[in-house]
């Protein structure tokens, strides 16, 4: 029997929270942003989970040309644009959109001949300092692009820093607006502002977001960028991960358990092994108190998490017993809630399963529900 840890794909709530984000932004079209192999959840699933979205944004060329090998025909975006101007005859043959962000690639654009038109996505800093031209530069970098004969359509993209806090002190949604639209002034394109928070506050902020298009990513996944909870937002977990308790031990005031003996009963108390670690992707630095289910009961994680074993307090759970199920994250128990008790976002968690963690899909129809 192989080892009881293992991952479920929900493939409808995948499609579900597609769904979402195009009611927060129904005026919009939709990348759906499938990048770190679709935030853990497999490429293939989804192409199939996300098969209604107008495009998909991800960021390695290998991984657009696989997409395209798996069917799918609708447009692709590479979120970090090209890397080399080996990347530049590949967007041509297989229809790949482009980001744009500094001027060495607008360079290897302009010394590469086109055989087939491109489409690319200028993006401008309006304060994230990541990737971007900054305000003051962009009509020029825009006019370098204008004037390349193989470019056919140029949006113009940006990246909020804090879109899960409106008013952030430091940059605020309205403040990136602002520098986009002064920096974009007079310039024809589509528009591509909003990621996850972005979208899930478009209904609060619908003057300042006129997208033309919308790049949602974890959302889409069953978590949101901070602020409400997914729930709240009327996302579903497509990712649940669940093990089962592979030993029992009784500990007597005073006693501790795993490696540094960091956490000491003060009761007597029944804890269970979970097969479960970090080398399975759980994180190593997840303290006691981060939440468990075991048999559908709450409880909490106890003691270091080692490299294939954690240990959880099974004192709420009455008729607890090797082989009782344990959910570590997703149906019942969301994953954003795990990630901040363990001080890390859900992101994480999801890009973190590693490869010998077993991958099923639970069977459509019979996903999750509100």
């Amino acid at each position: 029997m192989p080892r009881p840890l293992h991952a479920t794909i929900h493939l409808d709530s995948m499609q579900h929270n597609l769904a979402r984000a195009r009611a927060c932004a129904p005026q919009a079209r939709v990348w759906a942003v499938v990048k770190a192999n679709a935030y853990g959840h497999g490429l293939e699933r989804g192409v199939r989970g996300f098969a209604q979205a107008d495009g998909l944004a991800l960021i390695e060329t290998d991984n657009a040309l696989r997409l395209r090998a798996l069917g799918w025909t609708k447009p692709i975006l590479l979120l970090e644009g090209i890397f080399d101007t080996s990347d530049i005859p590949l967007l041509a043959e297989h229809g790949i959109d482009s980001t744009v962000h500094c001027i060495e690639q607008v360079k290897m654009l302009e010394y590469t001949q086109l055989y087939r038109p491109i489409d690319v996505h200028l993006k401008m800093n309006t304060g994230m300092n990541r990737l971007g031209f900054r305000p003051e530069d962009f009509a020029a970098a825009y006019g370098r692009l204008r004037a390349i004969p193989g470019i056919r359509n140029i949006t113009l993209m940006t990246h909020f820093a804090n879109a899960d806090e409106l008013e952030h002190p430091r940059l605020s949604i309205g403040e990136q607006v602002r520098r986009f639209r002064l920096g974009a002034d007079g310039l024809p394109g589509e528009r591509s502002l909003s990621n996850s928070g972005g979208v899930l506050h478009t209904a609060e902020l619908v003057q300042e977001l006129q997208n033309d298009w919308v790049r949602p990513g974890i959302m889409l996944y069953g978590g949101t960028p901070g602020g409400r909870s997914a729930k709240d937002y009327g996302l579903l977990p497509t990712m649940t991960l669940k093990s089962e308790i592979i030993g029992i031990q009784r500990l007597e005031p005073g006693d501790s358990v795993g490696y540094g003996s960091r956490f000491q009963a003060d009761r007597p108390m029944t804890i269970g092994v979970v097969a479960c670690g970090y080398a399975d992707g759980y994180p190593r630095h997840a303290e006691h108190g981060t939440p468990v289910l075991v048999d559908g009961v709450r409880t909490t994680l106890v003691g270091r998490v080692s490299m294939d074993m954690m240990a959880v307090d099974l004192s709420p759970i009455a008729n607890a017993h090797v082989g009782s199920k344990v959910t570590l994250w997703g149906d019942g128990l969301p994953i954003d809630e795990v990630a901040q008790a363990a001080g890390t976002i859900g992101y994480e968690l999801m890009c973190a399963v590693a490869p010998r963690v077993r991958v099923a899909e639970a069977p459509l129809g019979c996903d999750p529900i509100l």
